[in-house]
């Protein structure tokens, strides 16, 4: 049994720190300087991500800033996702630990089937099916819910979660959204589209290919609920001592560093990176 640390922040915070803590930490696992971790968290106000390498140039900026939302670059790719009204978690530990090791697939499977435990527990009857997309077709589309990737976890035959991994010398990274309630389309309003034609069109295929745990379950399922289920499949099908712990001094401070230096620069979320 594998012992692992566990973060609940419920409070929600902003995106650059988000994303700033999920590195921080990231960096510490790597080294063994903190345990390998399940961090469960929330945003605010409303975030959008893009993925590592996805243009800026998808998103209406003007429109953004209109609503108030943040804008962040991820560590990992894929595509754009709205953080609003979800459940984030993050994985980090390093290379050799038996949850993560061996190859984006193998690792990315191993947290899934835990993933799947978890949705069950909530009532939420998903599976996990294998897609056929290509890259191509991927790559132009600049939303990840809509976005087919190898392994997809659904439910009724509709996207439920998303997430992605980066791998580094020392360590691993995997995070991913469990949208809890809310109009998935929200995210439509602050992409670039030629016309309102081709936005109303991307927001029906949206819609029918992506869903919420709210609109699967015909009930709400509040944060917390959904956190204790994530903990407990994590120990039970991931052979885990998941124990509460707190960030370390040198975590905050990195994390920090990282925020103001790195997250929070237009230079990163402009991709100009070095």
């Amino acid at each position: 049994m594998e012992t692992w640390r566990l973060l609940n922040h419920p409070s929600p915070a902003r995106g650059a720190w988000n994303m700033a803590l999920d590195e921080a930490i990231l960096e510490a696992a790597g080294r063994g300087d903190s345990p390998p971790t399940l961090r469960l968290y929330a945003w605010e106000p409303a975030c959008l991500s893009l993925g590592y390498a996805q243009p800026v140039s998808d998103v209406d900026l003007p429109r953004l800033e209109t609503l108030g939302w943040d804008l962040v670059r991820r560590p990992t790719g894929g595509r754009a996702v709205l953080h609003v009204d979800e459940l984030t978690y993050s994985v980090c530990g390093p290379l050799d630990s038996p949850c993560l090791a061996g190859g984006v697939l193998e690792s990315y499977n191993r947290l899934a089937a835990a993933l799947v435990e978890a949705l069950r527990m909530l009532g939420l009857p998903v599976e996990i099916q294998e897609q056929g997309a290509s890259p191509a077709k991927r790559t132009d589309n600049p939303v990840c819910f809509e976005q087919p990737s190898t392994y997809e976890i659904t439910v009724n035959g509709k996207k439920l979660v998303g997430s992605a991994q980066a791998r580094r010398r020392d360590g691993v990274l995997q995070h991913g959204s469990l949208p809890l309630t809310g109009d998935l389309s929200r995210i439509l309003q602050v992409l670039f589209f030629p016309d309102e034609e081709a936005r109303q069109n991307a927001r029906d295929r949206l819609l029918g290919r992506a869903t919420t745990a709210a609109s699967a379950l015909g009930r709400e399922v509040t944060w917390a609920q959904a956190a204790q289920a994530y903990q407990a499949a994590f120990c039970n099908v991931l052979d885990l001592d998941l124990r509460v712990g707190e960030l370390s001094a040198q975590e905050l401070a990195r994390a920090e560093a990282l925020r103001s230096g790195k997250h929070a620069s237009s230079d990163w979320i402009n991709n100009k990176k070095s």
